[in-house]
């Protein structure tokens, strides 16, 4: 139970932190880098998962006709 209390106070302090870096210029500027860049992460998760879901379904297909031929 300590541990966790532990925990919950350095998530506390970390926005609390945060929020007073926000306030400044160059604290701005670091966090609208750091969403961009999750932003972009989160494009480029997105499109691979995409793009490999038809090969997926190919996958199946495979492993479906094998099943039908035994």
């Amino acid at each position: 139970m300590r541990k966790l209390l532990w925990l919950l106070n350095g998530v506390v302090l970390g926005f609390i932190a945060a929020h007073f870096v926000n306030q400044t210029p160059e604290g701005r500027r670091f966090f609208d880098r750091v969403g961009r860049g999750l932003e972009e992460f989160g494009r480029a998760f997105s499109n691979g998962y995409h793009e490999a879901e038809p090969n997926d379904a190919d996958f199946e297909a495979a492993l479906r006709d094998l099943t039908t031929k035994q």
